[in-house]
């Protein structure tokens, strides 16, 4: 083990710096793609193919990659339909609502909507694991062509699945007049 510390912690600890403070649950899955692209660049790989093995695993074991707890999150529906509705009336809200089904506390980073006419509202505070909660979509049709329309709301958060994308979709009448 003493040559996996002198040879790879210096690079492991500098990859770290460079790429794995965006996703602190990924350093294992980076580390060893990093290891074997050290080594594929290396002559002498299949007589360090046990080090290689030794080090990525001394690796992920002390940096949390092995059972680590992470949330998850699950929505009811990712699509809801605001029906029919007038011109007159042209502001909407959908609420979607979802659930943490992981081991450690939900966070919503952002919530963007593909367009103006689209306001998300979510929960702010960490959700905790088996708790809900919710993201609110405005669709406001003022000053939009009547018709069918489909808007989306991109839910960024820390659980395994990192984005997930959200549609209110409807057909706004013309005012009678």
């Amino acid at each position: 083990m003493s040559s996996c510390k002198s040879a790879f912690i210096p690079i492991l600890k500098r990859l770290q710096r460079l790429v794995l403070k965006k996703n602190p649950a990924k350093k294992g899955e980076y580390s060893k793609y990093f290891i074997t692209f050290a080594f594929d660049l290396s002559k002498e790989r299949n007589e360090n193919e046990e080090v290689i093995n030794d080090c990525i695993h001394a690796y992920d074991h002390s940096h949390g990659a092995y059972g680590q707890k992470q949330a998850e999150i699950k929505f009811d529906k990712v699509t809801q339909d605001l029906g029919t509705f007038s011109e007159s009336n042209p502001v909407q809200e959908a609420t979607f609502v979802f659930t943490n089904v992981g081991d450690a506390p939900l966070v919503i980073n952002q919530a963007i909507a593909s367009c103006g006419c689209t306001v998300p509202t979510y929960t702010k505070t960490p959700v905790q694991p088996g708790q809900k909660g919710q993201v609110k979509v405005t669709y406001n049709g003022e000053g939009k062509f009547p018709g069918h329309f489909k808007k989306s709301v991109t839910v960024r958060t820390n659980a395994k699945t990192e984005m997930t994308r959200l549609y209110v979709e409807g057909v706004m009448t013309e005012k009678k007049k």
